[in-house]
């Protein structure tokens, strides 16, 4: 087995890839997986996703899509381990086990779950847990057994999920507690300086709010999507401010240090949004046109995308399924046989 830090990051299936995702988790996540000083796992994390979507067949395509955008985008298989939650099932297995050992009262003060009951409590509902499911109420035990079963050392996340970790660290030392070391206790990595996009309306870029731009959207549909990228009513030749405009913050998180300076230049001298808005749709047409090319490609080649899953979660398993039998000894469940 590796010695390397392990780096873990989980993908939910409930959507097609858009810039903000790239920019923000993506990207960062593609080079970090050519990184030979570390184990980087990524994982499609579609038992997750059916916290939010019970629509079958999106959560499939949602699958096909991510997965093919990961690897279109460069995604490097040989030092990363990138699989299906699904197929590692010591996942699942390990997520029952841990809940056996996890105090509701920890999970009572999941921020998702509080969001919910004080939801429902504003809106007069008598029932404060009024469409809670228990994959909503459980999400942080399958979070911690997502990364305690490879006991990664660090996971990249937002400053929202950093909860979720420190409930991984809590259930892993009381795991410990009672039944020895088994886990370690991973850390959150949250970067400062991740780039966060604005949407269509000024928004942060999020399915939530529908307001994004899918990333590898066809020619046409990219156009009409940054056409409709709101703008202030500054006229052509009026100096305008770049930092508060959601077409200069996309063009900055894919343009050089140099294009970056040559374009708020620009911006004092008044761009017109028109011009604005065809520059910022042929440079992302450009940049991201070759990759398109390769995810259109594997879209119409699901065996393709199947082989590397099922190859991930081969590696991911000669991992998870040792840990598992050793976790399974110490609390009794094994042989009767001497």
């Amino acid at each position: 087995m590796s010695t390397k830090s392990i780096v873990l990051t989980g993908i939910t299936t409930t959507g097609t890839p858009h810039l903000g995702n790239y920019v923000g988790a993506i990207r960062p996540a593609i080079e970090a997986s050519r990184d030979h000083n570390v184990l980087p796992f990524y994982f499609l994390a579609d038992y997750h996703a059916l916290i939010k979507c019970q629509d079958p067949e999106r959560v499939r395509q949602s699958t096909l899509e991510i997965a093919a955008a990961w690897l279109a985008l460069g995604l490097d298989t040989e030092n990363a381990v990138f699989y299906r939650q699904s197929d590692v099932p010591e996942i699942t297995e390990l997520a029952w086990i841990l809940s056996c050992v996890t105090a509701k009262g920890l999970m009572n003060r999941a921020h998702a779950y509080k969001a919910a009951v004080q939801a429902n409590e504003e809106s007069g509902e008598s029932d404060p847990d009024k469409g809670v499911t228990m994959g909503l109420f459980n999400y942080p035990i399958l979070m911690a057994a997502d990364i305690l079963i490879f006991n990664a050392n660090k996971v990249p996340v937002g400053k929202d999920q950093v909860q979720h970790i420190e409930m991984a660290r809590d259930i892993a030392g009381r795991f410990n507690h009672i039944y020895g070391e088994h886990f370690v206790l991973p850390e959150a990595d949250v970067s400062e300086d991740t780039a966060v996009l604005c949407g269509l309306d000024g928004r942060k870029m999020s399915k939530s709010y529908d307001n994004t731009v899918p990333l590898f959207a066809p020619e046409k549909q990219l156009r009409k999507l940054i056409m409709k990228i709101k703008t202030n009513s500054l006229l052509p030749g009026e100096p305008k401010d770049p930092d508060t405009c959601t077409l200069f913050g996309i063009y900055r998180a894919f343009a050089t240090k140099e294009e970056t300076t040559a374009i708020r230049r620009r911006y004092a001298e008044g761009i017109a949004w028109g011009e604005m808005k065809n520059i910022l749709f042929e440079y992302l047409d450009d940049h991201l046109k070759a990759a398109r090319e390769r995810y259109e490609a594997l879209l119409q080649a699901p065996d393709k995308i199947e082989e590397a899953l099922q190859d991930g979660a081969r590696k991911a398993r000669s991992y998870s399924a040792p840990l598992i039998r050793k976790v399974r000894h110490s609390i009794g469940i094994r042989s009767l046989s001497l």
